[in-house]
């Protein structure tokens, strides 16, 4: 069983449904979890991170996302992501949680926020009362940087916390500090260096490594062939690419495409 376990999904060309049930079965993989993408234009990343370009669309599709996974719910699971800025964000979750979505996605890029904001510990808290996780990618921002997410995770030891791409550029030591120190935090792998992933399961474990593939900024294939040459033993490399996430979100074990 392989789970991606972060690609984001839209209404275009380049991102939607079809064209990532296709690159998974490609890849051979059996399972992804799903975010809004749509909120900036992946083509451009380079423009978004630099601050010359700002996000055209700050509304996140999570009603997309739902659809998605009613219609193919043995392939796909929804991450909400919610806008921190948003009346009643933490009701938001809230009823996206209720309604099946397992775990909650934070976008700095598009929303610009600081992890050490009320509303982002209120939706924080909300995800630990619900037992599921927080993924986040971080910026080069005092507020969002990694060190202000590990704060984020220090705060609320009942909330996992997931580090989007193994954190800032290719080799976040912050980050990989907070996964070998912090039981609720983990560091997702797309479009991560593979020496710097190669690292964090020698020092971290691979309890605390989640594969993700980034979809459609990367091909989920691409990304699953670094985690395939670490030439891990089989149980390790079944917590990377299933039963970390699997556990996280909660996910029963005989789910399949």
């Amino acid at each position: 069983m392989i789970i991606d376990a972060h690609a984001h999904i839209s209404d275009t060309t380049y991102g939607n449904i079809d064209t990532y049930l296709a690159q998974l079965k490609e890849a051979g993989i059996d399972q992804g979890i799903v975010v809004p993408g749509g909120t900036v234009d992946v083509r451009k990343m380079s423009d978004y991170i630099s601050g010359r370009v700002k996000p055209e669309n700050t509304i996140p599709n999570n009603p997309y996302i739902a659809g998605a996974c009613k219609k193919h719910p043995n392939a796909l699971t929804g991450f909400a992501m919610i806008d921190p800025h948003e009346e009643d964000a933490a009701g938001q979750l809230e009823s996206c949680l209720k309604a099946g979505f397992r775990g909650l996605k934070l976008s700095p890029i598009t929303h610009q926020f600081s992890f050490a904001g009320k509303v982002v510990a209120e939706l924080a808290a909300c995800c630990g009362d619900y037992g599921f996780p927080v993924y986040s990618h971080v910026v080069f921002s005092p507020g969002a940087s990694t060190a202000k997410f590990v704060t984020l995770a220090r705060q609320f030891p009942r909330t996992s916390f997931i580090l989007g791409h193994m954190g800032f550029g290719p080799a976040d030591q912050e980050g990989l500090k907070a996964a070998i120190e912090l039981d609720n935090f983990f560091l997702e792998t797309s479009t991560g260096s593979f020496l710097h992933i190669k690292e964090a399961v020698s020092k971290a474990g691979p309890g605390k490594v989640i594969f993700g593939s980034e979809f459609p900024l990367s091909h989920p294939k691409v990304e699953l062939v670094k985690i395939m040459l670490l030439n891990l033993k089989d149980g390790e490399l079944d917590k990377i690419l299933c039963d970390n996430i699997r556990k996280l979100t909660k996910l029963p074990d005989n789910q399949s495409v």
